[in-house]
């Protein structure tokens, strides 16, 4: 029904009938909302909890014998803005719950061998055909820490070293991963590191990366690629040439 002119009923109201243009930009956040509700995943599943986190590490250390690994190294310094990268192996053995062997062989850019049984840590140089050791003394508990981070250790043992943050969901080489950020509860380690951040999978629970961010802004970037779990491996494995020349750099 229509009235008088330029107003128009609506159920017994008269409305006056507009005819002004309405501003071409108006529809615009509208249109953006429709968009991103229409785009966004249905039912989209969130990431693992920690708890769920922690409990798939400890799944992967009740079965944990050992490892070998493609490995990448790089170290980052702020002060001059670079990054000094190193790729190798990593070979890794576990005889008895307690006990760790590890060995680290770098093959670009200069060939060295690092290998330890948690006692002591002896490096190998091929082109000066020599060795250097360093007993770890009083360090040795700093570097069960580190290397429980990636090696068989517990949650258990994450937690009693370190404040433990979930930190989301991330993709290392291709494999979902759950980030966790972790403080160093001992004084002597926060003043190495300040913070370590580790990406477990969140298939195997394994650890696929490692960052260790020091003071300064500098950091240290491990990247695990190619992981076997538990190989079939020779205590010879990590032996270094006999008859080398050996250097202790911190004689007592």
């Amino acid at each position: 029904m229509t009235g008088r002119r330029g107003k128009r009923s609506r159920g017994g109201i008269l409305v006056r009938k507009s005819h002004g243009k309405r501003p071409r930009g108006a529809a615009l956040p509208l249109l953006c909302v429709a968009l991103a509700i229409a785009m966004a995943p249905f039912g989209a599943a969130a990431g693992p909890t920690l708890a769920e986190t922690l409990a798939k590490m400890d799944q992967a250390s009740s079965h944990f014998k050992g490892l070998s690994a493609n490995v990448e190294y790089v170290s980052h310094m702020e002060a001059i803005h670079e990054d000094d990268p190193e790729s190798g192996t990593i070979l890794v053995k576990r005889p008895k719950p307690n006990e760790l062997h590890v060995k680290i062989a770098i093959e670009k850019p200069d060939p060295k061998i690092a290998v330890t049984d948690g006692s002591k840590v002896e490096v190998y140089y091929p082109r000066s055909e020599e060795i250097q050791k360093i007993e770890l003394g009083h360090k040795k508990s700093l570097v069960d820490m580190i290397l429980t981070l990636g090696f068989g250790g517990t949650s258990r043992q994450l937690q009693s070293a370190y404040e433990v943050k979930l930190a989301g969901t991330e993709t290392v080489s291709g494999e979902s991963a759950t980030r966790l950020e972790l403080i160093p509860k001992s004084p002597d380690m926060l003043a190495q590191w300040k913070k370590i951040d580790l990406w477990i999978s969140d298939k195997s629970g394994n650890t696929l990366r490692q960052k260790f961010y020091e003071n300064g802004g500098d950091y240290t970037l491990i990247t695990y690629t190619k992981l076997q779990p538990n190989p079939e491996v020779p205590d010879s494995a990590f032996n270094l040439p006999k008859g080398t020349k050996r250097e202790t750099l911190n004689k007592k």
